[in-house]
C-alpha cells in the first residue's frame, strides 16, 4: 500500500484536512518519533480544525451582514450615552444572553448606533459558529407575504424561527399593516424563551401601536420581546452626520 492509496480513500471518507496533511505529518512524526497515537491525533485535530473554519465561514456567508463589524469600531465617546452604557455594551458582545434565550433591544433616532451594535453582536454570533440572520423588519416581512402567497409561508416562518440568533433591523419606519403586523407576531411568539432575537427600532414602547397597526397586537409583541430582554436606549445626534 502507498500513501496516495491513503489519501484516496481520506478523500472518500470526506476527511479533506487529513489528506491534505497526511505526508507532511507522516514526515514530522518520524523526525519527532511520535506515536501512532500521537501522529493520529494532530491529523485529527487539523481535520478538526478545518471543519471549524469552515463552519465560521458558512455561518458569516449566511447571515446576510456582507461586513464585519467588530466593537473596537464604535466610538463611546461620540456620546454621553454611548459612554455611560460602555459596560453595558461591551458585556453584550461575550453573548452570554443567547445562552439565556435572552433579547435584546436598542431604541434610538436614526444614526446613534443601533444597527452597528447589533451587527457586532451578530458578527461575534457567527464566530462561535452560530446560525445566524441579519435581515430589516420589512424585508422580513416582504419575503413571509410573498411566501403566503405561494403557499410556502410555514416553510419561511421555519427559517426565521429556526436561527440562533435573529436581529431584526429598522423596526419603526414603515407600519407593517394588518398582515405584517400578524406574521412578525408569529415568528416573534415561536422564538419567544426558545432563541434570541436582537431588535432595533427608532420608536418608543409607547408607539408601538402605529407599527403594529394595533395596540393589541403590538403589546403582545413587545409583552414577549421584554419579558426576558435587555433594553438599551441610545441618545445623541446621528454618528454619520459628525464630519457636517
Amino acid at each position: 500500500m502507498n500513501i496516495e492509496s491513503v489519501i484516496e480513500k481520506c478523500k472518500a471518507l470526506k476527511l479533506k484536512a487529513v489528506a491534505e496533511n497526511l505526508e507532511q505529518i507522516i514526515g514530522l512524526a518520524e523526525q519527532r518519533n511520535w506515536t501512532p497515537l500521537e501522529t493520529m491525533d494532530q491529523l485529527f485535530e487539523l481535520e478538526l480544525e478545518m471543519r471549524r473554519k469552515n463552519k465560521i465561514d458558512r455561518c458569516f456567508k449566511q447571515s446576510r451582514l456582507y461586513e464585519t463589524s467588530t466593537i473596537d469600531q464604535f466610538d463611546f465617546n461620540f456620546h454621553i450615552s454611548r459612554k455611560n452604557q460602555k459596560s453595558r455594551i461591551v458585556n453584550l458582545m461575550d453573548l452570554e444572553f443567547i445562552k439565556h434565550r435572552k433579547d435584546i433591544i436598542l431604541i434610538g433616532n436614526p444614526g446613534v448606533g443601533k444597527s452597528f451594535l447589533a451587527k457586532c453582536m451578530a458578527y461575534n454570533a457567527t464566530q462561535t459558529g452560530l446560525k445566524v440572520l441579519f435581515t430589516t423588519a420589512m424585508d422580513m416581512i416582504n419575503h413571509l407575504i410573498a411566501a403566503e402567497a405561494d403557499h410556502s409561508l410555514l416553510k419561511k416562518l421555519q427559517h426565521y424561527q429556526s436561527q440562533e440568533l435573529l436581529v431584526c433591523d429598522e423596526i419603526g419606519y414603515l407600519s407593517l399593516g394588518t398582515q405584517g403586523s400578524n406574521l412578525f407576531f408569529q415568528v416573534i411568539s415561536a422564538r419567544h424563551e426558545r432563541t434570541s432575537t436582537i431588535i432595533t427600532t427608532n420608536r418608543p414602547f409607547s408607539q408601538w401601536g402605529e407599527i403594529f397597526d394595533n395596540t393589541t397586537v403590538a403589546t403582545a409583541i413587545a409583552d414577549r420581546l421584554v419579558y426576558n430582554s435587555e433594553v438599551l436606549i441610545l441618545e445623541g445626534p446621528s454618528y454619520r452626520k459628525r464630519k457636517k
